[in-house]
């Protein structure tokens, strides 16, 4: 397998505290993740599931959180991913690992997410879109409830 690296990133007019409350709050928002729920305990570790629907089929993702830092720079949460609609078995070399950082900006934060292991550019790019519009998703409800 191969690995390439997928980023999105983007410009969030909301203090970096209220995207970190955004990206580890438990439950469904539809702006993010196509509506998906979002179920952890958000402790090093602990299991992560993504749960809910894409292009019409129900997925359930899983993952664990390996690293939550918002104590020193740069702020990060880091996350292993398996998706079984890749249609690849569950086995350790076939999960991603997705790394946010997001950084203080003037007017707001900026977030990065790096997603490894993607088999090839093609794969690499489709994960990107996914991810931006995440993304997108996070900036909307970031910036609406820091209002």
């Amino acid at each position: 397998m191969g690995n390439y690296v997928a980023r999105a990133e983007i410009d969030v007019a909301a203090p970096r505290r209220a995207v970190w409350d955004v990206l580890t709050t438990n439950g469904a928002r539809p702006e993010i993740l196509f509506g998906a729920e979002v179920v952890s305990d958000w402790r090093l570790g602990s299991e992560i599931v993504w749960r809910g629907e894409w292009q019409g089929k129900a997925f359930e993702d899983h993952g664990r959180v390996i690293e939550l830092e918002d104590r020193e720079e740069p702020w990060r949460i880091v996350l292993t991913h398996f998706s079984p609609l890749s249609g690849l078995p569950d086995e350790p070399e076939n999960y991603h690992t997705l790394r946010f950082e997001l950084d203080e900006i003037p007017g707001g934060t900026r977030v990065t997410l790096d997603q490894d292991n993607n088999p090839t550019r093609d794969a690499a790019e489709h994960s990107r879109a996914n991810w931006a519009q995440m993304l997108e998703g996070v900036k909307t409800v970031a910036e609406r409830d820091a209002q």
